[in-house]
């Protein structure tokens, strides 16, 4: 029987992110991933520190930014490649007074390092009340992310391609199939509902749709946002996204999602454009807008880390490390994101 010291169930940024932790420290491990695309995989992997309905920020909103580049340069070590792309999100204001709230925000002490007090006009896009642009906000590369990973994984006999089957798990012999694990880290998004361990936890799958499309004209190169994020993601490519919708709990795509996207890029984008694509995914959201770390009450080798929501990136890269060092060092979780807040 194989001998790990970790378990992985779960590819997306829970997962990668956990697994480059362990990689890092040099622990064996083996991920689960059962070929299926996650949310992550499709997501604009925006990493923006500014709530942009309000202009206000969140809650740890400058550790997950300053570990972003640690992380992603630690990563940039074994696959000789940086992720993170150094476009800022531009904000473009409805009206007058929300030009006046971001100048106000943007003296605030948790606020005036992100919001630049210098309106930008746009020229390639409709922004008759100018545009506020986010400093420190940026995205990561994720197609490219996702396929390095998944290949330095399976290169160096990491991955295991096949679907996680929890009523096989063997608890008193800490062991899978023909591997004998330390510890199992449980990182599936929305399909824990469906883990027997882990069934409590209150997981809200948010269906997201975003769209790959073509245009005619090269918007400026930012991430632009009015009602959705855009920005190029190839030559004369784009992604236009996301939608939220917390009641379709359908996997087909949803045509009023799809005119929502519609209507809000030909707001902003009045030249001609075509739809290449429709993609959805189903975010694992939580009510407390908080993810979910921590140890299995009775069985303490089994640990959780999910409900990354909409910040998948900042979430999934810093909460690892928290997670890690909770495991490894003895490190205590804050009660705000500790599993044990549903038990």
């Amino acid at each position: 029987m194989e001998q790990v010291d970790y378990i992985i169930v779960g590819a997306g940024y829970a997962g990668i992110f956990f697994a480059h932790q362990l990689i890092k420290e040099k622990k064996s491990f083996k991920i689960f991933y059962d070929g299926s695309i996650s949310a992550s995989q499709i997501s604009a992997g925006v990493c923006n520190p500014v709530i942009l309905k309000r202009f206000n920020t969140f809650w740890k909103s400058r550790e997950q930014t300053d570990y972003l580049d640690i992380i992603f340069k630690e990563i940039e070590l074994y696959t000789s490649k940086n992720y993170l792309i150094n476009e800022n999100v531009v904000r473009i204001f409805h009206n007058d007074s929300e030009k006046v709230q971001w100048t106000k925000n943007a003296q605030k002490e948790d606020l005036k390092s992100y919001l630049s007090p210098d309106f930008i006009t746009l020229e390639w896009v409709e922004n008759p009340f100018g545009a506020g642009k986010v400093n420190q906000s940026r995205r990561v590369d994720v197609s490219n992310f996702f396929l390095d990973m998944f290949k330095y994984l399976e290169d160096n006999n990491y991955l295991i391609k096949e679907k996680f089957e929890h009523q096989i798990i063997n608890n008193e012999e800490n062991s899978y199939k023909n591997i004998a694990f330390k510890n199992l880290i449980f990182c599936e998004g929305v399909a824990s509902r469906k883990n027997p361990f882990f069934d409590r936890v209150p997981i809200q799958p948010n269906k997201g749709h975003c769209l790959k499309v073509k245009l005619t004209g090269r918007p400026d190169s930012y991430i632009i946002k009015k009602k959705h994020f855009l920005f190029g993601v190839g030559k004369d490519e784009y992604y236009y996204g996301g939608t939220y919708d917390r009641f379709d709990q359908t996997g087909d795509i949803n045509q009023n999602s799809v005119e929502e996207l519609k209507t809000g890029l030909m707001e902003i984008y009045i030249n001609d454009f075509e739809i290449q694509d429709v993609n959805i995914g189903f975010r694992a959201t939580v009510a407390d807008r908080r993810p979910i770390l921590g140890r299995h009450q009775e069985h303490t080798n089994l640990y959780i880390l999910n409900g990354l929501g909409a910040r998948g990136v900042y979430n999934g890269s810093y909460f690892s490390k928290v997670l890690f060092d909770f495991i490894e060092n003895g490190l205590k979780l804050e009660s705000e994101i500790d599993v044990k807040r549903f038990y």
